[in-house]
């Protein structure tokens, strides 16, 4: 049977949501490992758990870097035993690290994929704007110049509908395609805190950090908003603005 799982993190402590290798050793910790692990131990148990071992594979929704947070997270799995949803997800977070938390568990159709059903995905950027830092902040990106939030929402207007995304990738992006549809870009300030919202069916890899650093470069140099219309258009990353600090994105909803 194949099953999901709604699953929450805190990204810092993590090299990333996904197992990835370098020069064939595994790089760790992650979110996937540990959750295979934990998956391992309640399904198969003993040494099954182990590192080397695992034999409960998940698969995500998609891939979130070193420090991205997560509240909507879905993974699927697959096991032919069967699984009461409100006993084994206690039980599961109860052996998963601190960091690491499941909310949910369903059982779905074989033809469910994590990734490629997906139809939308709903990414949330926060930083601080404000000149000196607070205590409270914890791991969130400090700004000190004036945002004019005006601008940025004109600007973030531009990204709206589908567009060739190629300005916004990093270079470790793995799917040759560029294209996503993007139907809401939104910003907002609540106190000293500049919360951006970005919905859409795809991402690319550094997407939603590069679209902020594009946002700040227009606010920090006084540009037009019409600059991130001409770096969509260019399809060139090196006219985009930096990748900013992956403290502050949070994953927050996965829909098919």
């Amino acid at each position: 049977m194949r099953y999901t799982l709604q699953v929450q993190y805190v990204g810092k402590d993590y090299a990333g949501s996904q197992i990835q290798f370098e020069n064939g050793i595994e790089i760790g910790p992650t979110v996937q490992g540990e959750l295979e692990k934990a998956l391992s131990t309640l399904i198969i148990g003993g040494k099954a758990a182990d590192n080397i071992t695992r034999q409960v594979k998940t698969v995500f929704s998609g891939r979130t870097d070193r420090g991205v947070n997560s509240i909507g997270q879905v993974v699927h799995f697959d096991t032919d035993k069967s699984i009461v949803a409100s006993k084994f997800v206690y039980q599961l977070n109860e052996i998963l690290p601190k960091t690491i938390s499941v909310s949910d568990l369903k059982v779905v159709d074989e033809k469910f994929h994590a990734q490629k059903s997906a139809k939308r995905r709903h990414y949330k950027y926060i930083f601080v704007n404000r000149k000196y830092k607070n205590a409270f902040d914890g791991d969130l990106m400090r700004v000190k110049f004036d945002i004019d939030i005006e601008r940025m929402q004109k600007a973030l207007n531009y990204l709206l509908g589908e567009h060739d995304f190629s300005s916004f990738k990093s270079s470790g992006t793995l799917n040759p395609s560029k294209i996503c549809f993007i139907e809401k870009a939104q910003v907002e300030k609540q106190g000293d805190k500049v919360i951006i919202d970005i919905v859409g069916n795809r991402f690319l890899y550094n997407m939603v950090r590069t679209i902020v650093g594009t946002l700040l470069e227009i606010e920090g140099h006084n540009l037009q908003a019409e600059h991130m219309k001409e770096v969509l258009e260019m399809c060139d990353r090196r006219k985009a603005g930096q990748t900013v600090s992956p403290y502050g994105l949070t994953l927050i909803k996965v829909e098919y």
